[in-house]
């Protein structure tokens, strides 16, 4: 027979897997822990009389049409009891009841199923119901409502391809290649049937564009005189009046 003081002189003092300390209280990550904390009376390895409320087919999945959790949660809630005559059966250490889906009536099925444990066990059971219950309500509320996937842009790779693509425009040269392709067809006369005007004007217009551009670009090219030959030319000028 094993000895729950015993058991928990070894868990408190010396390593349990379950444990996670903190700076105020330490906390139990077993399934079984009614309270989720690390004492003596919540322990569900150092206590051989022992029950909880457990929630089970609560699962989620991805639907990659909408990019949306969906979560399947059908809210079956359990209540777990343990007892020192199964102790010596590992696979059947356990025994599950199924609560009802109604409150008051899976509240009455504790208070039944618990009626001569220890009030401690009975009082925490039934905390833990009423947040599971809580819990389901919420995740349902939560699962009818539509929430979008939140995506993270990586800031590098929209940076590197907005260069390429500046790269990739600036190689083909499409607007000079569609100017061009527009004048050829306009002087073709590609465009006289579409409309009721006649081309040659805009031609004419648009070859004196290309010269008052040009005129303009030889104008920019030339030398600008500094400071130093204007006061020589006003030299030589002043020189040849003399």
């Amino acid at each position: 027979m094993q000895s729950d003081e015993v058991v928990w002189q070894i868990i408190n003092h010396a390593h349990c897997s379950y444990k996670s300390t903190s700076e105020k209280d330490n906390f139990c990550r077993n399934e079984y822990n009614v309270t989720g904390l690390c004492n003596r009376s919540s322990c569900p390895l150092a206590n051989s009389q022992y029950a909880t409320v457990l929630e089970e087919d609560g699962k989620m999945r991805v639907n990659d049409k909408l990019l949306i959790f969906v979560t399947l949660l059908k809210g079956k809630l359990y209540l777990a009891m343990k007892t020192a005559e199964r102790a010596h059966k590992p696979a059947s250490l356990w025994e599950r009841v199924l609560l009802s889906v109604d409150y008051a009536d899976a509240l009455e099925q504790i208070t039944c199923m618990l009626k001569h444990w220890p009030k401690f066990l009975v009082h925490k059971n039934k905390q833990r119901l009423t947040k599971l219950v809580q819990y389901l309500i919420r995740c349902r509320r939560l699962n009818k409502t539509i929430r979008p996937d939140i995506v993270t842009m990586p800031r590098r790779e929209t940076k590197r391809e907005v260069r390429k693509e500046a790269k990739a425009e600036k190689a083909a040269k499409i607007q000079t290649s569609i100017e061009k392709e527009l004048l050829e067809r306009l002087s073709n006369g590609t465009y006289n049937s579409a409309y009721k005007f006649s081309s040659a004007k805009y031609i004419q217009e648009l070859s004196d564009h290309h010269m008052v551009t040009r005129t303009n670009e030889v104008k920019k090219k030339r030398k600008v005189p500094t400071r130093m030959h204007r006061e020589l030319e006003f030299e030589i000028e002043e020189t040849n009046t003399k």
